[in-house]
């Protein structure tokens, strides 16, 4: 019998909580998505509009993404310096 250890990843120490770890800072969402502005401009004035179509119709969801993470983050610390931990201390 032949050894197929490579058949099942949870022998090898993959688990599905290592694969999906894929937080982005929003530094780095912000940086892609002006890189993409830039790829896209590169490319059309080189004589690929198509292409720098494609590469520009990128950057915009990826900066909203990049506002919408930066939101949740301010938003959640103004949750939490306003929440108390519900022990009131009188002197």
């Amino acid at each position: 019998m032949e050894n197929m250890n490579f058949i099942d990843p949870l022998l090898h120490g993959i688990t599905p909580e290592t694969l999906n770890n894929k937080n982005l800072s929003v530094k780095q969402l912000a940086c892609a998505g002006v890189g993409a502005l830039l790829a896209a401009a590169i490319l059309k004035k080189t004589g690929n509009p198509k292409i720098g179509a494609v590469v520009g119709g990128l950057a915009l969801p990826i900066l909203a993404s990049a506002g919408y993470k930066k939101y949740c983050e301010i938003k959640k610390e103004k949750t939490d310096a306003i929440s108390s931990s519900g022990i009131e201390y009188n002197h």
